[in-house]
């Protein structure tokens, strides 16, 4: 059996019965979510939302890389964004742990990180107060785009909005 199969399977039988093919790629409801890629989050379900409504960014610890800037600045000009939420989560593993417990642990593995910055996330409220303001101060989207901030709580599925 191979490591895929059980996915490849899964996949016919929703293959067979799609019915997103009229989905353009833009954002019908204009939102972005930066969340983190824990699997206990589902963020189309949690806000009430469908395939086709957001677009989703998803890294370790919903932090706001220079990855996530890119793909902030193509979801607005091109894909119809015109709102972003930054949404880490409670019990995150990357407030768990630093950079350099990542860095110590992949050596104990024989492999070398050193050249990786990990954005561990030891103040989860300073590291989203930072991660809006990169958004808002950006050079690179409009000026007075709606950037929002909000913990979702895993134990009760409730997000919390940040007023900043």
């Amino acid at each position: 059996m191979g490591a895929f199969d059980d996915l490849l399977a899964a996949n016919e039988e929703f293959s067979a019965t799609f019915t997103d093919s009229e989905l353009t790629g833009r954002a019908a409801r204009g939102l972005a979510v930066v969340t983190c890629m824990d699997s206990r989050i589902d963020p189309l379900g949690l806000f009430g939302l469908k395939a086709g409504d957001a677009k989703i960014l998803r890294n370790a610890g919903a932090r706001v890389t220079d990855d996530v800037l890119r793909t902030l600045v193509l979801a607005v000009y091109l894909l119809g964004v015109n709102r972003v939420l930054v949404m880490p989560h409670t019990d995150c593993g990357m407030s768990k742990a630093t950079d350099d417990d990542v860095h110590r642990l992949a050596a104990e593995h024989g492999v070398d990180t050193r050249s990786l910055e990990f954005h561990t996330v030891p103040d989860q409220s300073a590291a989203l107060l930072h991660d809006l303001t990169r958004i808002r101060t950006s050079p690179f989207l409009p000026a007075g785009l709606p950037i929002g901030g909000a913990v979702y709580d895993v134990r009760t599925g409730k997000i919390t909005p940040i007023e900043v």
